[in-house]
């Protein structure tokens, strides 16, 4: 059985977290070139992620709109992060 939308947004969320290194030094995600700066994306990625877990707290029922919304943002920032060498192909 599928899981409902605030549901999986949960588990998005979490699965973002422990994917993206948000807990990562400042010197190790600023090292060197860089396509995007991956602390602004981070700290914005971030951001998202804190309002949505504020706004499912209060009761929002977010649609699939929304769900892919986050969704996209997080491969877009992935996709940076990569190119800056901060995460693994394989994640």
């Amino acid at each position: 059985m599928k899981p409902d939308v605030p549901t999986a947004m949960r588990r998005l969320i979490a699965q973002i977290r422990a994917t993206l290194p948000f807990d990562a030094p400042e010197s190790w995600i600023c090292r060197g070139p860089c396509q995007g700066c991956s602390l602004k994306l981070l700290t914005y990625l971030e951001d998202e992620l804190c309002a949505w877990e504020a706004r499912l707290d209060a009761g929002e029922r977010p649609g699939l709109a929304e769900l892919s919304q986050l969704m996209a943002t997080a491969r877009r920032v992935h996709r940076v992060l990569e190119r800056n060498g901060l995460t693994n192909g394989a994640d």
